[in-house]
């Protein structure tokens, strides 16, 4: 009871300050019921976020699709008993997003899980501080530490009933693949919830692990919006000669010629045949085992985020195409054939974009394409004018034309 009685407590003093501040532009709140990153995060929601908004925006993907994809599906697999136990002992909702805040899994009893999709906490639900404001998925999302919002923390008011905990699961090569979310009303709070969502957290991380190991993964090459090349846990150093070669095999599986590959390579100043075959028995040595000889090919496919993209445009999926690719391919080199295939998949993408008619993907690709006034016109059209994130959109193009 005592436990009760602190936090009702608790919730009443920042219902208080939710609001005093909340509905207004939130600068200058100095409180001490309210921690600095809700005030941070409150002061940042309120550009895009309605804290009267009653339900999470929806992705405009398949995420059933995603999550069939997606790497933590098969740990989770393996969790969800012990997930199962948690939710229906505990009357917790479970959740897990992706890397970008979009829930593509959950679960829960049937009176907590009609709760939850009551406010859109349920797959498809967009989740992150753009679409949803003050949360504790946003927050794991932004700072990738665990987190805990409890009642009137959150900005959005239809969330003041709930507490919620969070923790980032993360791939063997360290990289966010998205949060795991325990949530329950505000009255079951609890710290040893946090705790448990830590705990499940690593779980989830060690089963990745495991994976990884047994699956014996060939290495994956980045190279939109930068260039590494990874082998299990192993960053691969090249030159930035070598990553061009790399990146035009994984694009064009059907080879090249010694000498094609010489002049996508140097241009009309290709230098000695011998110096693209050097380079050529480097890759061979240090990165990915067999290229073959008369015709230069990778003898085995390499897992490439620029042809994720080339695969994704072909299936006539937007969506997928536009969250995969982060920017241009091998930014900064001049490499001949490097510049057409640049070109050649920012013109891709951005046509698609342009012809489609959902709003979120022309948002999703003007975050990285900040000085295109097209797209910010188009995604302009396509909000209704009470949709919040208008406001970033015409943000973005007054920016772009200003330019």
């Amino acid at each position: 009871m005592a436990r009760h009685d602190s936090l009702s407590q608790r919730r009443a003093a920042l219902e208080k300050e939710w609001a005093r501040w909340a509905p207004a532009a939130a600068a200058g709140i100095g409180s001490s019921q309210l921690r600095g990153e809700v005030v941070q995060s409150w002061m940042r929601s309120r550009r895009t976020v309605d804290p009267e908004l009653d339900c999470a925006p929806a992705a405009g993907d398949d995420v059933g699709a995603r999550w069939s994809e997606s790497p933590l599906r098969a740990p989770l697999s393996e969790l969800s008993d012990h997930l199962h136990a948690i939710t229906h002992d505990s009357d917790f909702v479970a959740a897990v997003t992706d890397e970008d805040g979009t829930i593509l899994w959950s679960h829960g009893g049937a009176v907590m899980r009609r709760r939850a999709e009551r406010v859109g906490f349920a797959p498809g639900g967009r989740w992150d501080e753009t679409h949803m404001g003050t949360n504790a998925l946003s927050l794991t999302l932004r700072t990738g530490r665990p987190s805990s919002v409890f009642a009137a923390e959150h900005l959005v008011a239809a969330l003041h009933e709930w507490v919620c905990y969070c923790a980032p699961i993360r791939g063997a090569d360290g990289r966010q693949l998205g949060v795991l979310d325990l949530s329950t009303t505000w009255d079951r709070s609890h710290p040893l919830a946090m705790s448990t969502v830590r705990t499940l957290a690593t779980a989830i991380e060690a089963k990745l692990k495991q994976g990884e190991r047994a699956l014996a993964p060939g290495p994956r090459l980045t190279c939109l919006g930068g260039a590494e090349l990874i082998r299990g846990d192993e960053r691969i150093p090249l030159r930035r000669r070598h990553f061009e070669i790399l990146t035009l095999l994984a694009l064009e599986p059907d080879g090249f010629t010694p000498e094609r590959l010489q002049l996508a390579i140097y241009g009309d100043r290709a230098p000695a045949a011998s110096t693209v075959k050097a380079d050529v028995s480097h890759l061979r040595r240090t990165a990915v085992g067999d290229i073959t000889s008369r015709i230069y090919r990778l003898a085995t496919p390499l897992s490439c985020d620029a042809a994720d993209v080339l695969a994704a445009l072909a299936a006539g999926d937007t969506a997928t195409a536009v969250r995969l690719y982060r920017g241009p391919l091998l930014p900064g080199s001049q490499t001949p054939g490097i510049v057409e295939w640049r070109e050649y998949l920012e013109v891709g993408v951005r046509t698609a974009v342009l012809a489609s008619d959902d709003p979120s993907l022309a948002l999703r690709y003007g975050a990285k394409a900040l000085e295109d006034s097209e797209i910010h016109e188009h995604a302009c059209r396509l909000l209704p004018t009470a949709d919040a994130r208008r406001a970033i959109a015409t943000a973005r193009l007054r920016a772009a034309s200003r330019g």
